[in-house]
C-alpha cells in the first residue's frame, strides 16, 4: 500500500473516532427533562448565561439584528421557566466601554414581564449593571444589592481579574421571602473562562465575602456560569466551604446549535437555611423557534429551611 493511500487511510479512521466520541457526548450529555410544575411551597430559582449583543454590529453572530430574531426566543425562556429569581450573566449591550445606557435585553424583559422587579443594577458609573437578578416582586422584598470584582482590588468597580484579564464580577441582592419572612442572599457569579487561575482565586473570594452569612447560617443562593465543571477544583474550593452543589446532569453550553459536548459549567448551590426540593433541571430546548442564546436556563426549585 502507497503512503498517501496509508495517510488517507489513517485520516479516515481518525475522523471516524472522532465523530463517534462527539456521537457518544452528544447523547450522554443531552436530556429531555421537562420543566415541572412549581411546587406551591418552593422557591424556584435559575440562572442563564443570555451572551452579549455588540451594538456597533449590525448583522451576523450577537449583533443587533441577531438579537432582534432571538429576542421572542429569550422571552419564552423567561415564561417558560417560571421562576422567582433568575439571575443573568453576559446581559450586555457592548459599546465599546463600560456603559450600559442601553441595555436591550435586560430592558426588553423588564417590558414584557411587569410582574418581576430588577436587584443588581443601577447607575452604571457606581454599579455594573450587565448581571442582573429578576425577582418575582410579589414573592419577593428587595433588602439590599451590591457587586464585587473578582480582583486584587475587588471594591474598584470594572478593576480586571487577578492576572489582568477582562473585568470579571459578581452581582448580589438579599431578599426577605413575603411568604414566610425570612431572609435569603442570591450571589450572580460569572468566573473568567480562559484562566484557571483566575477561577480559582475567583472562588475563595466569594468564600471570603460571604463567610459572614455562612456564619449566621443564613440562606444564601449561588448562581452563575462559573466556567468550571463537576469535580474541578473551582468547585472544590467552594464546596469546602459549605457550599452545596446540586448535580447539574447534563451540557449547560450548547455553542448557540445544540451541541452538547461539555458537562455543566453553569450551576446552582446553597448554604445555610436553605434545601433543595428537586434536582436541577436543564432546559435544552429552543423557544419561539430559536435559541435564547449560546446556554442553556438551569432551573432548581428550594424551599427556606426553618
Amino acid at each position: 500500500m502507497g503512503i498517501i493511500r496509508r495517510i488517507r487511510l489513517w485520516g479516515t479512521l481518525v475522523l471516524a473516532s472522532m465523530l463517534l466520541v462527539a456521537c457518544a457526548l452528544q447523547i450522554s450529555h443531552s436530556t429531555d427533562t421537562a420543566i415541572p410544575a412549581r411546587p406551591a411551597d418552593g422557591l424556584r430559582v435559575a440562572t442563564h448565561n443570555a451572551h452579549y449583543i455588540i451594538l456597533s454590529k449590525e448583522t451576523g453572530a450577537w449583533s443587533v439584528a441577531d438579537w432582534n430574531e432571538r429576542a421572542p426566543a429569550m422571552d419564552a425562556a423567561f415564561k417558560a421557566v417560571d421562576a422567582d429569581i433568575i439571575a443573568y450573566q453576559e446581559m450586555e449591550s457592548f459599546s465599546g466601554g463600560d456603559s450600559d445606557d442601553v441595555n436591550l435585553a435586560r430592558s426588553y424583559l423588564a417590558d414584557r414581564n411587569p410582574d418581576y422587579s430588577i436587584a443588581a443594577i443601577g447607575d452604571w458609573r457606581e454599579f455594573p449593571s450587565t448581571q442582573p437578578i429578576f425577582y418575582r416582586s410579589a414573592r419577593l422584598h428587595l433588602l439590599d444589592q451590591g457587586w464585587f470584582f473578582f480582583s486584587d482590588t475587588p471594591d474598584v468597580i470594572y478593576s480586571r481579574t487577578f492576572n489582568g484579564s477582562w473585568p470579571a464580577f459578581a452581582s448580589w441582592a438579599e431578599f426577605q421571602d413575603r411568604q414566610s419572612g425570612k431572609r435569603l442572599a442570591v450571589m450572580n457569579l460569572h468566573f473568567e473562562y480562559k484562566n484557571a487561575s483566575n477561577r480559582l482565586q475567583s472562588a475563595a473570594l466569594v468564600v471570603d465575602r460571604t463567610a459572614p452569612l455562612a456564619a449566621r447560617n443564613d440562606a444564601v443562593i449561588l448562581l452563575g456560569d462559573l466556567n468550571a465543571v463537576a469535580g474541578s477544583e473551582t468547585m472544590e474550593i467552594l464546596e469546602a466551604a459549605g457550599y452545596r452543589f446540586a448535580p447539574v446532569d447534563g451540557a449547560t453550553y450548547h455553542m448557540n446549535r445544540g451541541v452538547n459536548l461539555f458537562g455543566a459549567i453553569d450551576h446552582i448551590a446553597t448554604i445555610g437555611a436553605v434545601q433543595p426540593i428537586d434536582a436541577p433541571v436543564i432546559v435544552q430546548q429552543k423557544f419561539a423557534g430559536d435559541w435564547p442564546s449560546d446556554h442553556y436556563p438551569v432551573l432548581m426549585d428550594l424551599r427556606l429551611a426553618p
